[in-house]
């Protein structure tokens, strides 16, 4: 049924989303999918990384221990943004297109207030992308 799953991950606060990651692991593994992980990372340093390139290689290990804990293919996608507040929504989109991900699963935050004025990025993504998108919460 899919084939290519798109596993957004914000590296800064991985160690809560194991609902999402297990959700998503899960998935590939049932489907024999591929799982992508997509992660945005400025062009200038952070306490994570130093530079983009070594946001990707983390990125790229994070996916790596992933495909082992889970018995699943998976790659990396990074995302280099100069305002991610602004153009996270477009870049994610852009992202699903660019590796071919045929279904989203995400972490998501409890619905509040602001929902109502601005929409959350899988909101975004269910309403510009092809892809199927499977929001968790928790």
């Amino acid at each position: 049924m899919f084939k290519k799953i798109l596993a957004p991950v914000d590296l800064y606060h991985a160690d809560k989303l194991d609902k999402a990651l297990t959700a998503t692991g899960e998935l590939a593994r049932v489907y024999g999918a591929e799982v992508c992980y997509v992660g945005v990372t400025g062009s200038t340093p952070s306490e994570l990384a130093r530079t983009p390139e070594q946001y990707a290689r983390k990125l790229k290990e994070f996916a790596r221990e992933q495909g082992e804990k889970f018995g699943v293919t998976t790659s990396s996608h990074t995302i280099v943004s100069h305002d991610p507040a602004v153009q996270m929504n477009h870049e994610l989109a852009a992202a699903v297109e660019d590796v071919g991900a045929d279904l989203i699963v995400m972490a998501t935050h409890p619905p509040d207030v602001t929902d109502y004025l601005w929409s959350g990025n899988g909101a975004h993504l269910a309403a510009h992308s092809d892809a199927s998108v499977m929001l968790i919460r928790g």
